[in-house]
């Protein structure tokens, strides 16, 4: 079964192929950069990393874009309350969202445009806009005429009149100058103590929606494959995006349109005024990242997640079991057949049942499970061989779900990358020692049996707690011998 993507512009499940074969062209909406990023961003953003990580997976290039609105209301007002320049308040925050972003593994975009950077790109779109009689110019300001657009509405699922009728009868001098009251800003005029920059209509600085729309034109081209964001951003601003540059170029924005859900804190919206706002930083304070990035991934991309203590529980346990699959090399690589070099072919069934599941409109619950089951399956072969003593039926199979468990991980970003093989010769998890060698181990394993032998007990004992401390557990069976397994 191909790639299937629900299109928020056709509201079903499509096929997806992109405009040129091998190739996908991807938009992200970025954040407004006057605060710390939240859990809601958190989720947005992996989201969308792992759709990238997914299409790279099945061999497609992406051209991956995501900007920073560096430029807003918002931004001003922080501006005027704090007394800092807004150029500073962005940058800080921009270095804010790399950082937190950077922790949660998600890969920096390839190219990350801010709205102050394409301003004369702006006012060319403007100008266009203006010539084809989409928009027009009032005391300073431009607006968009929605009702030159026919197909207005069309991918949020509003009707123009109906939008009309349900508006609330607001008039202030803004709405006065509109020839409609949906009429949107495309260029505002400066106000005393705001930025500014010069264009034909006076000084002045662009609107919100203007801004994408440039942005995606000179960064990616007149059409994309993919355009995404949070389901907020489907009226208006991804409504906006398409009049503007539909209109302009007389071609489809983008092929694909997708949203993601909304991030509840125990059942309600998350909302400052509800004072249930989770920042990123704050929350990696306590739980680790992959954590995070698990719990987002046990819910399906387009439905709401709670964001729960049990659920986070949850998300905790899943990643201990996934650690402990990965862990599972440290007791079979003494192994008879096992091999620190990746497999030909990785485990065929495990791969299937993935494909199957991300290919259903990225379906991540159903993914995880067939990464659950494959480090379950390794735990219970490890069990069998420390506790039993039984050797694997076939080492090389172990040994090829094991890299398919890392694979999988790679591509739910999980991890980073697959692991190098001098570090699995090592002995290590994420390129550090994880602290005694294989050969230290059973060094100390014979200096307790000697101990024991001569009766000294209580230095067989020191033995057993010192490797203990080490995260080793000794396993005394019968016949004198001893196992051993790292925590």
């Amino acid at each position: 079964m191909p790639l299937q993507i629900y299109n928020t512009l056709t509201r079903r499940k499509d096929s997806f192929q992109s405009l040129e074969p091998g190739q996908v062209r991807m938009y992200v909406c970025g954040v407004t950069v006057y605060d710390y990023c939240h859990l809601g961003h958190a989720r947005s953003y992996i989201v969308w990393d792992i759709v990238r990580r997914y299409l790279q997976w099945q061999g497609y290039a992406v051209q991956y874009v995501q900007n920073f609105t560096d430029i807003d209301d918002k931004i001003i007002r922080r501006s005027h309350e704090s007394g800092i320049p807004w150029q500073e308040i962005t940058r800080k925050y921009i270095d804010a969202y790399q950082e937190d972003m950077g922790k949660l593994n998600i890969l920096p975009a390839d190219a990350y445009p801010k709205a102050t950077e394409v301003i004369p790109e702006i006012i060319d779109l403007i100008k266009t806009l203006i010539q084809q009689d989409y928009a027009y110019a009032v005391a300073g300001d431009v607006y968009y005429a929605v009702e030159r657009f026919p197909s207005y509405g069309k991918l949020s699922g509003r009707k123009l009149d109906q939008m009309e009728a349900g508006a609330s009868g607001r008039v202030d001098e803004e709405e006065t100058r509109k020839r409609h009251p949906f009429d949107f800003a495309l260029w505002k005029a400066a106000k005393p103590g705001e930025p500014e920059w010069e264009s034909p209509w006076g000084m002045g600085r662009p609107g919100w929606h203007i801004e994408c729309s440039a942005m995606v034109k000179k960064l990616l081209g007149d059409r994309i494959d993919i355009h995404t964001g949070g389901e907020d951003l489907v009226f208006p601003h991804h409504e906006n995006e398409i009049a503007q540059s539909e209109a302009a170029t007389t071609k489809p924005l983008a092929n694909v349109w997708m949203h993601n859900g909304f991030v509840k804190i125990r059942g309600d919206k998350m909302s400052k005024s509800l004072k249930n706002f989770t920042t990123i930083r704050s929350l990696l304070e306590t739980t680790d990242p992959m954590v995070i990035r698990l719990f987002v991934l046990q819910a399906q991309y387009r439905s709401p997640i709670d964001f729960t203590d049990e659920a986070i529980a949850a998300a905790e346990n899943g990643w201990k079991t996934l650690e402990e699959g990965f862990m599972f090399f440290n007791q079979v690589s003494n192994l008879p057949g096992w091999s620190n070099q990746p497999p030909e072919r990785l485990h065929p069934e495990s791969v299937d049942h993935f494909n199957q599941a991300m290919d259903d409109d990225f379906n991540t619950p159903i993914a995880l499970s067939v990464l659950f089951e494959l480090a379950k399956d390794l735990r219970r072969e490890k069990n069998l061989l420390i506790h039993e003593g039984k050797t694997p039926t076939s080492t090389e199979q172990l040994h090829q779900k094991w890299w398919t468990l890392i694979d999988l991980m790679c591509v739910l970003g999980l991890r980073e990358k697959r692991p190098e093989i001098s570090e699995l010769e090592m002995g290590s998890s994420t390129g550090m020692e994880l602290g005694l060698s294989d050969s230290e181990i059973e060094s100390w394993i014979q200096q307790r049996q000697d101990a024991r032998k001569a009766k000294n007990f209580a230095e067989g004992d020191r033995i057993r707690n010192e490797l203990q401390t080490h995260g080793i557990t000794l396993i005394d069976q019968p016949g004198g011998i001893t196992r051993w397994h790292r925590a």
